[in-house]
């Protein structure tokens, strides 16, 4: 008996047909549903829950994005961001395997949280590589502990998928948000320039000051807002976040 195999299907939280903020030019950017860390700063804890969201099929999430193309330019295309999208690796490989092969610019939007040198994840990671044009690769914490503190897990696994990436020569976006109380501190700023400073693939280095637009979701949900009562920061803080991150010395991102 003859059997044909599943549909990979992704679970989609929504889509946003014209971000200009998640990558280079114009982009159809997908936020996934699930993540498994807890950020306290998060604005998305809708995104959380594994499961739910939209089922979509990656030839139907292609087929939605490729309507918006005459838009891109040369410089757009799609970001996958979430939620964390790795969750979801293998519906990623088969949508950003469609984009290549239509010769379209594609973004990874993630914090790092299910890499890992082990199997089966590795060898789909190196697939999925074959196929991302970018990553936006959000370090949250330099110093494990505080990585713990404000995540809910350490950093080790994320620092190797930084070695990685910089060994390979994948092109990244470092973001960091600055966080009154728990990053904005000039010795982790410091540990963190210096060490993205070791990386060879950096194209631009963001700081995204911390803000409260998400706290009516925690409100809708009835999950506490553990950052209650901490102010964005100043941008006098700012500032200084950013000359000690030196982001400044990052101005390009797609040279080779």
């Amino acid at each position: 008996m003859q059997t044909t195999e599943s549909p990979v299907i992704g679970n989609v939280h929504s889509t946003e047909s014209f971000g200009s903020v998640d990558g280079p030019g114009i982009r159809f950017i997908t936020f996934m549903q699930g993540c498994r860390l807890r950020c306290q700063f998060c604005h998305n804890p809708d995104t959380w829950k594994l499961t739910g969201g939209t089922p979509y099929t990656p030839q139907e999430l292609f087929e939605e994005a490729i309507r918006y193309r005459s838009f891109w330019g040369n410089s757009g295309g799609v970001t996958v961001s979430g939620g964390e999208p790795m969750l979801q690796i293998d519906f990623l490989i088969e949508y950003f395997k469609l984009c290549h092969e239509h010769g379209i610019h594609t973004t990874l939007d993630t914090c790092g949280g299910p890499f890992t040198f082990e199997e089966p994840f590795f060898s789909k990671f190196e697939e999925l590589m074959k196929y991302t044009s970018l990553i936006l690769f959000d370090i949250k914490h330099i110093d494990s502990k505080g990585h713990q503190n404000l995540t809910g897990v350490p950093n080790e696994n994320i620092i190797d998928m930084a070695h990685y990436l910089s060994d390979n020569k994948i092109p990244v976006w470092i973001r960091h948000v600055l966080v009154p109380t728990l990053t904005d501190y000039d010795e982790y700023l410091i540990r963190l320039g210096d060490f993205v400073e070791t990386l060879d693939n950096v194209r631009k280095f963001e700081v995204l000051p911390y803000h409260k637009l998400g706290v009516y979701k925690y409100e809708a949900l009835g999950i506490k807002y553990r950052l209650a009562g901490v102010e964005p920061p100043t941008e006098d803080r700012v500032e200084n976040a950013n000359r000690l991150l030196r982001t400044a010395n990052y101005t390009g991102y797609l040279e080779d």
